[in-house]
C-alpha cells in the first residue's frame, strides 16, 4: 500500500464538544443568579439583621443544593508513575511488582521514564544512527506511522513494558528518546480517543548543550481537555552540583516548545509532572550519621540537607512543584545485585537523586486549608473544569538489583471533569468479516477537528501494543472532506484480513493529533476456509478435526 504523493487535506479546527456539559453548566449558573436576585430583593424589606443573615443562609443552602443537581459529575483516574536509572543493565525477568499490576482501584494510565549511562548511551547513539540511516527512508514510505522516534525508542526496556501491559488491555501512546532517555505512555484502551493532540520534544544539556547524555524529554496531550505535561530530566551529576542543575532545569523549561496552539511552554499546561535522575544529593551530613539515620529508620534528618529541598526555599519558581514526603530510602548509590549502598573507594554518599514532583497551574487564591498530598487548578475563578489531584503513594522498590539506582514509582488521583464524553469519531464493521471475501467499515464525524488524507483506519488484534501495532489498515477518504455525522463506507481488500480470525477493534488515526481518536467496540473475524486450504488450520468434517 503507497503513501499517497500529495500533501494532506485539512479542515478547520474547532473546540471538543461536551455540549451536554456546557448546557448542565449553564443552567447551574442561571439557577444560581436566580437564588441570589431574589435573596437581594428579600433582605430590602427585613427590619433586623439577623432576619437577613438566616434569609442569606437558607437562599444559599438552597441555590447550592440545587445547583448541585445539574453540575457535571466529576471522574477519579489512576496514575501510575515510575523514574529509573537503568545504568547499562539490561530489563529484569519482569517488572510486575514494579508497576503494581491488579491493583484496585486499576490504573488509568502509566508514565515511565528510564535513563541510562554514558558508555551505554554512546553505543545505543551509534546504534540509533545506524537505524536511521538503513531503515528510516524505508520504514517512513512502508507504513502510515512507523515514525523515526518509534524505531528509536522500541529498544529492550520498551518491549518489556509493552509485552507485560498490552495483555492487559494497555496501549503504548507515545513515546520519546534522546539516546540515554526514554519516556513511555500507556493508557488503557478505553482512554484513547480521549487523550488528542500528542506532542514530544526534548533539550540536551551535555557538554554545553551538544550532547543528550543531559537534559530532558518531554511528551504532551490533553486528557479529555485538561492539558497535561509530563517531563523526564538527567541533570548534571555530583555533589558541588546543585545550582548547575537548578539553572538546567529553568533552561529546559524556558526553552522546550511544542508545536501547538496552546499550552506551547511546559508551564502552560494545567498539569506538569517533573521527573527523573534530578541527581540532588545530602550535603553536609557525614557518611557515619547518614549510615545510622538511614539504618534507623529516622530518615527525616537528612530532609533539611536535602539539596532539592534546600532549593526549593531559595528559588520561586520550584516552589510551584509539589512533592510528597521522602518516606522511603535514599536510592542511589548500590552496589549491583545487591540493597548494600556502595560505599568504597569514592565513598559515595546515599542520596534521593531520583525524583516525582507535580505542579498545577497556580490557583487565583491559594487556600490555607490545603495539606501537602493534595492540590487543585483554578485557573479562571470559578472553574467549571476542575481537576484535583492526590498522591497516592511515593515510594521505592528495593527488589530490584540490576542497577546502582532503585526505581521510584508514585500513584496519583486524578478527579476531574470532562470537557467531553464523546469521541470525534465513531467507526464500526459493517456486516461479517473474514479472509474469504472483501469487508466494508463505516466511520462518522461527529466533531469537526482538524482531519486529513494521511489520516486511516487501522484494524487492531485485542491486546495491541500501540498504534502503528496493526494488521492492516485503510486511508480515510480521499476526495473531499466528510460532512459532520455524514457515513462514510471504506472496503478492505480479503486478502488484507487475518486467515487465521480472532477479536479485533478499528481504530481511526489522526496525524495532526497524533492519537487514535476514535475506536470501534472489539468484534470477531470469522476463520477464513483458506486458512484450512494453505494448511494453517485443520479441517473441521462433521465436529471432527482431520
Amino acid at each position: 500500500m503507497d503513501l499517497p504523493l500529495g500533501g494532506g487535506r485539512s479542515r478547520s479546527d474547532s473546540a471538543a464538544s461536551g455540549a451536554s456539559v456546557a448546557s448542565s453548566s449553564a443552567s447551574s449558573r442561571m439557577l444560581l443568579r436566580q437564588r441570589l436576585a431574589q435573596l437581594l430583593s428579600r433582605i430590602d424589606d427585613m427590619s433586623s439583621e439577623d432576619e437577613a443573615d438566616q434569609e442569606m443562609s437558607r437562599t444559599l443552602d438552597d441555590a447550592f443544593e440545587l445547583c448541585s443537581r445539574f453540575a457535571p459529575p466529576t471522574h477519579t483516574f489512576r496514575l501510575h508513575m515510575v523514574t529509573w536509572n537503568v545504568a547499562t543493565a539490561e530489563p529484569p525477568d519482569d517488572v510486575i511488582s514494579l508497576l503494581h499490576l491488579d491493583v484496585q482501584p486499576p490504573t488509568d494510565i502509566y508514565v515511565i521514564g528510564c535513563e541510562t549511562d554514558v558508555d551505554q548511551i554512546e553505543n545505543g547513539f551509534k546504534t540509533d544512527l545506524k537505524m536511521l540511516s538503513h531503515n528510516s527512508l524505508q520504514e517512513v514510505c512502508a507504513t502510515p506511522v512507523r515514525f523515526i522516534s518509534d524505531l528509536i525508542a522500541d529498544d529492550s526496556w520498551s518491549h518489556l513494558f509493552m509485552d507485560t501491559l498490552a495483555p492487559r488491555g494497555f496501549v503504548k501512546v507515545a513515546s520519546v528518546r534522546m539516546q540515554g532517555l526514554l519516556l513511555l505512555l500507556f493508557s488503557k484502551q478505553s482512554h484513547l480517543p480521549y487523550i488528542r493532540d500528542i506532542h514530544s520534544t526534548y533539550t540536551r544539556t551535555g557538554i554545553f548543550g551538544y550532547w543528550g547524555n543531559k537534559g530532558a524529554v518531554s511528551i504532551r496531550f490533553s486528557f479529555y481537555g485538561h492539558k497535561v505535561c509530563f517531563l523526564n530530566c538527567h541533570l548534571a551529576a555530583h555533589m558541588s552540583h546543585a545550582l548547575q542543575r537548578v539553572d538546567e532545569f529553568e533552561h529546559i523549561l524556558e526553552t522546550q516548545e511544542f508545536d501547538t496552539d496552546d499550552a506551547r511552554r511546559v508551564l502552560d499546561h494545567k498539569l506538569v509532572f517533573w521527573f527523573g535522575d534530578l541527581n540532588f544529593r545530602i550535603a553536609d551530613h557525614g557518611l557515619h550519621f547518614m549510615r545510622s539515620s538511614i539504618g534507623d529508620g529516622r530518615l527525616n534528618l537528612l530532609w533539611s540537607k536535602d539539596q532539592l529541598l534546600t532549593m526549593k526555599k531559595k528559588e520561586a519558581f520550584l516552589q510551584e512543584f509539589e512533592e510528597g514526603p521522602l518516606n522511603f530510602k535514599p536510592t542511589y548509590k548500590f552496589n549491583k545485585n545487591s540493597e548494600t549502598y556502595d560505599l568504597g573507594g569514592k565513598k559515595r554518599k546515599p542520596a534521593w537523586t531520583d525524583r516525582i514532583l507535580w505542579r498545577l497551574k497556580p490557583k487565583n487564591t491559594p487556600s490555607e486549608d490545603d495539606d501537602d498530598k493534595v492540590s487543585t487548578s483554578t485557573v479562571d475563578g470559578l472553574d467549571e473544569y476542575p481537576l484535583v489531584v492526590t498522591q497516592d503513594k511515593y515510594t521505592s522498590d528495593m527488589s530490584y538489583r540490576v542497577s546502582d539506582h532503585k526505581p521510584v514509582l508514585a500513584t496519583f488521583s486524578l478527579e476531574l471533569r470532562k470537557h467531553f464524553d464523546a469521541p470525534l469519531v465513531n467507526v464500526s464493521p459493517e456486516g461479517v468479516w473474514s479472509a474469504d471475501h472483501d469487508a466494508l467499515l463505516n466511520y462518522t464525524v461527529r466533531e469537526d477537528f482538524l482531519s486529513s488524507t494521511w489520516d486511516w483506519i487501522g484494524l487492531y488484534k485485542v491486546g495491541f501494543k500501540s498504534s502503528s501495532d496493526y494488521e492492516t489498515f485503510v486511508w480515510v477518504r480521499e476526495n473531499e472532506l466528510p460532512e459532520i455525522d455524514e457515513d462514510i463506507q471504506i472496503s478492505v481488500d480479503k486478502d488484507d484480513i487475518p486467515l487465521l480470525g480472532g477479536q479485533y477493534v478499528l481504530g481511526y488515526y489522526s496525524t495532526n493529533m497524533q492519537s487514535i481518536i476514535g475506536l470501534s467496540v472489539s468484534f470477531t473475524i470469522l476463520e477464513s476456509k483458506r486458512a484450512v486450504m494453505e494448511g494453517l488450520m485443520p479441517e473441521n468434517v462433521n465436529g471432527h478435526t482431520k
